[in-house]
């Protein structure tokens, strides 16, 4: 069996992933990319520029001078935050019917695009998942690098989404994922997320509110893959108090798709956007 990008170049299948941007100028590694783009015959990149105030569209204009027909790019002119960000670019993915797997990552290249390839492999040997998420699980054999701080709250974080969503997500928050572009995809990205900092959690919460087959169609229906290799970037811009705000837009989550009272399909939010 062929395995990831190659599979879905014999297959004439082609592949989105949206990186989005937001003062990157310093940490974008555009020469990953280049040499990525240059190789790869059936992914393109959809790059979102959050309204960054620094040089990081330029660079972004210039990858998408030199690559016309895999880097597409969206500018906002005003920082709307990642989520927006990530389902502005997502929904531009969706409008072109030769794309058949979309997804999103990290413009920091935490995790290398080479991984692109081991997550596309999942969709070629499980005909049956729609969702698959890169783990950040420290094995032996694999190179994952996190801080130690970062990690252990993390592990408390991924805990209560697991507990909130009723699945049992090791890690919720990497930002490497690609979904199947399916209709009920299309219906979650329909509108604006509640959440600023933990879409990818409200996303999953989205999959159970849409399925018939609530939290049990959606557990067949993801597959967490353990990265080979992750590392932290210098730069985050995720502070100590932002899990503070995660654990409140847990709690929205929670009430909005989760509890008795939600809605069975998608619709205007019961409760104010946050902050």
């Amino acid at each position: 069996m062929i395995a990831g990008v190659e599979w879905w170049a014999a297959n004439m299948e082609i592949c989105t992933i949206v990186v989005p941007c937001y003062n990157e100028e310093i940490r974008l590694d555009t020469g990953a990319f280049r040499e990525y783009l240059s190789r790869s015959s059936s992914v393109n990149v959809i790059f979102v520029d959050d309204g960054s105030s620094d040089r990081t569209l330029d660079c972004l204009r210039l990858l998408q001078s030199e690559f016309p027909e895999k880097v597409d790019l969206l500018a906002n002119t005003v920082n709307a935050g990642k989520a927006e960000a990530v389902r502005a670019g997502m929904l531009r993915a969706l409008a072109n019917p030769k794309v058949t797997i979309i997804g999103f990552w990290d413009a920091d290249l935490a995790t290398p695009l080479h991984a692109v390839e081991d997550l596309l492999g999942v969709f070629s040997s499980h005909p049956f998942v729609d969702i698959v998420f890169g783990s950040r699980v420290k094995l032996l054999g694999r190179d994952i690098e996190r801080r130690a701080v970062r990690h252990y709250l993390g592990r408390v974080f991924a805990t209560c989404a697991s507990l909130v969503l009723g699945l049992p997500v090791y890690d919720t928050q990497c930002g490497a994922k690609l979904f199947r572009a399916t209709p009920e995809l299309a219906n979650v990205l329909e509108r604006p997320f509640l959440s600023r900092w933990i879409f990818d959690v409200e996303l999953i919460a989205r999959f159970i509110q849409v399925n018939h087959g609530g939290r049990d169609q959606v557990r067949n229906l993801i597959y967490e893959f353990p990265l080979n290799s992750w590392k932290d970037v210098p730069g985050s811009k995720l502070r100590a108090k932002d899990f503070l705000i995660a654990a409140k837009e847990l709690l929205v989550i929670r009430h909005e798709y989760l509890s008795k009272g939600a809605a069975r399909k998608l619709g205007t939010p019961a409760l104010s956007k946050l902050p």
